[in-house]
């Protein structure tokens, strides 16, 4: 009896650890834009919020939030950023402007939810979302655009991932744990997208989490097998993704052959 119910608590499982990165599953209700609008959203505040507490000079090359040090004056100022952007019309937006929106409210609204729940150890531990075997916080509506409330996985897989389709954004969005592209020390704007999403990919992919190789083997961060479906579909379009940002040291290792590849990730708090 207790193999076989072993045996079913196995098969119960399985549906969610394949749920553990949902695909893109585009919201049209985001879809709308305005391709002539000149608003631009304030990000001062989210500015002012990352130079006080955040660390971008740690010696392990992972920018670490300062949590613990965090004022009830920071956590008002950074509540009332994202007051402002839930009051701000995003659909009236033009398409550059919604997606350094989208990228700053994910940011700002994650480092909100570890705030809330600290201290901890990991996000994972911060067990908010709706669902027997839910983990974390990225099912809970913890915020309302538009009338509408949302998650943090409707921010990433229903809005950003589906709408755009650059797989950059996975170097944006920062899930506060260490083995996370770095969370970027100044707010994304129309003005600065491309650079930075260049140079976080460039940084990452040139970082041990982001690949590192051990003998024969390239140990790369788990974010591409969770979302290797925008990387190309399989391991050759992770490969030439990689191969796209790699200095020379590792590009030599990801020629054909050279290497197979294994996956890991750190979900330790970046703190």
């Amino acid at each position: 009896m207790t193999r076989v119910l072993a045996l079913w608590l196995t098969f119960l499982l399985l549906p969610v650890a394949a749920s553990a990165a949902p695909e893109p599953n585009l919201w049209p209700r985001w879809q709308a834009f305005d391709a002539n609008s000149t608003v631009m959203v304030d990000h001062s505040a989210w500015a002012d919020f990352l130079g006080r507490y955040l660390v971008t000079e740690h010696p392990s090359g992972v920018n670490r939030m300062r949590y613990a040090a965090v004022t009830s004056e920071g956590k008002k100022a950074l509540d009332g950023y994202l007051d402002r952007l839930q009051g701000t019309a995003v659909s009236t937006l033009n398409r550059q402007e919604q997606k350094a929106y989208w990228i700053n409210l994910y940011n700002a609204l994650t480092v909100r939810a570890i705030l809330d729940h600290y201290p901890v150890k990991s996000i994972r531990d911060i067990d908010i979302s709706p669902g027997w075997f839910s983990s974390g916080p990225w099912d809970a509506r913890l915020l309302t655009i538009e009338g509408v409330q949302l998650s943090l996985n409707d921010i990433e897989h229903r809005i950003l991932r589906p709408i755009w389709q650059d797989n950059r954004v996975h170097y944006a969005v920062n899930c506060a744990s260490l083995g996370c592209p770095n969370l970027r020390a100044q707010p994304f704007t129309a003005d600065n997208l491309e650079e930075i999403l260049n140079q976080a990919a460039r940084d990452y992919v040139n970082h041990p989490r982001g690949m590192r190789v051990e003998g024969d083997k390239a140990i790369l961060s788990s974010i591409y097998d969770w979302f290797q479906v925008d990387f190309g579909g399989n391991e050759e379009g992770v490969r030439q993704h990689l191969l796209k940002y790699a200095g020379s040291d590792r590009a030599e290792y990801l020629k054909p052959g050279k290497v197979h590849f294994s996956y890991d990730y750190d979900w330790a708090l970046n703190e």
